[in-house]
């Protein structure tokens, strides 16, 4: 049974602006929010200590007043005591509370009476008397008197209550810009974005690798770089691809036609009567020859074209018994040239049999450009294998593009070979964090120089 996809997660639902706008969003209206409160907290604070500062400092003057000496049946009311807009409440020992007015009664308990008994300078607390809330303040007013002095809160509460509007309609206004700000910075923020991501789907819908437009030198403009890059990348692959094709059909239809002509000649022959034995024999072993330049331009088109290399045995080599194996192969196929052979020891770790095909070639290079009777000189030391030949030499011209696939000058055209041989020298000793080089040897003649790094002695022979 088939599962089904995993569904992302709600974020990722969600485009990259609306993400930044969304946590913009957030991050102001917790901010505003935990402002705000703090805000509140602190008037609400600041405002109840200056009520309770206010309501002792009042209490304390009204206490003084000489009017507090009257009669206790008279009611003074507040603002003859110097304490207008409050209730005064007077409480003596052995004594009933008397108010000063006709308002609601207070319900006052041990808080005033230890002030009252004078086991406390004064006393502040909240009191609750029908509908209003009181906020009470008590000092001592005398030998056995206390007095007690209370206002509304109302006006405070309602003070604060327009506070709290304010703040929830500013906050509000802030939450809303900063939805806008997020948003309006994420749209302008994010179009390198856009155009990178537009370019993609245009480059996947056409396939034309048009380089972008770079602004500016921020994070964006390098990511807008490295994809001008990767384009030239890929730009250069698919040209080398092309070039690669092209240069293969050509170098394919030559020995191509030159089959197809001579299998039809031996159609025709066979279909007349046939032909000389001897004759026969030249055009089977010219057709052999065909197929094995085939065999090799194939096999060396197959080894250029692979991007990476495919995985290969990977050893200890000594490179002199490399050079030996290829010598007795060229000394096979070239037997009028000599090789002047002067070989060290050298170690490394690489592929033996690329190793041998780059050096085979080297050698086979010398020896085709060689004249009958020729010497070409060889070279191992230090992990550095000079091939001298003495053949003309390679023009000046050519130098840079003798390492090219398919590059042949215009002296080589009318000799046997594919333009392929030295290409796979400069792959193999790239592969081997080698280099090769091509110049003119001080007596005449070509010299290629190929450098492999090692050492004279194996790994671990020193243990």
């Amino acid at each position: 049974m088939r599962l089904p996809a995993p569904r992302p997660r709600w974020h990722y639902r969600r485009g990259l602006a609306s993400r930044v706008t969304l946590l913009t969003t957030l991050a102001v209206g917790l901010t505003v929010a935990v402002l705000a409160l703090g805000a509140y907290v602190t008037v609400r604070m600041q405002m109840q200590a200056a009520l309770d500062a206010s309501l002792i400092n009042r209490a304390e003057r009204a206490a003084r007043t000489p009017a507090l000496e009257l009669t206790s049946e008279l009611k003074i009311p507040s603002w003859a005591l110097g304490a207008a807009d409050v209730r005064i409440i007077l409480l003596n020992v052995g004594q009933p509370a008397r108010s000063m007015d006709d308002g609601p009664t207070l319900r006052l308990g041990p808080p005033e009476a230890d002030v009252l008994l004078g086991r406390s300078d004064h006393a502040l607390r909240t009191i609750q008397a029908d509908d209003t809330t009181y906020r009470v303040a008590t000092v001592p007013a005398g030998r056995g008197s206390a007095l007690v002095v209370a206002q509304s809160v109302e006006p405070n509460e309602l003070v604060l209550h327009r506070l709290g509007i304010v703040m929830l309609l500013f906050g509000a206004a802030g939450v809303v810009g900063a939805a806008l700000a997020g948003w309006g910075v994420a749209r302008n923020g994010l179009r390198p974005v856009r155009r990178l991501t537009d370019a993609a789907e245009e480059i996947a819908r056409t396939e034309e690798l048009r380089p972008i437009t770079v602004e500016g030198n921020d994070e964006i403009a390098r990511l807008a770089l490295a994809f001008n890059s990767m384009l030239a990348a890929l730009e250069a692959s698919r040209d080398r691809q092309r070039q690669l094709v092209a240069d293969a059909g050509h170098e394919l239809r030559t020995p191509l036609t030159s089959l197809r002509t001579n299998l039809d000649l031996l159609l025709q022959a066979d279909a007349t009567g046939g032909m000389a034995p001897t004759a026969r024999a030249e055009l089977l072993s010219d057709v052999q020859a065909q197929i094995e330049e085939m065999t090799t331009l194939i096999g060396d088109l197959v080894e250029l074209a692979r991007e990476e290399p495919s995985p290969h045995v990977v050893s200890t080599v000594e490179l002199r018994e490399v050079l030996d194996r290829a010598l007795v192969r060229v000394r096979r196929r070239a037997p009028a040239v000599d090789f002047r052979v002067d070989a060290e020891v050298w170690w490394l770790t690489g592929e033996p049999a690329a190793l041998e095909r780059a050096i085979t070639n080297l050698l086979d290079n010398a020896a085709k450009w060689s004249p009958a009777g020729g010497v070409v000189d060889v070279v191992l030391r230090d992990g550095v294998l000079t091939v001298r030949d003495q053949g003309p030499g390679i023009a000046e011209k050519d130098l840079p593009h003798v390492f090219d696939r398919f590059y042949r000058s215009p002296e080589s055209r009318s000799m046997p070979g594919s333009g392929l041989g030295l290409s796979i020298v400069r792959q193999v000793a790239l592969r081997h964090s080698g280099s090769v080089e091509a110049g003119s040897a001080a007596g005449g003649g070509a010299e290629l120089t190929l450098r492999l790094p090692g050492a004279p002695e194996p790994r671990g022979a020193a243990d």
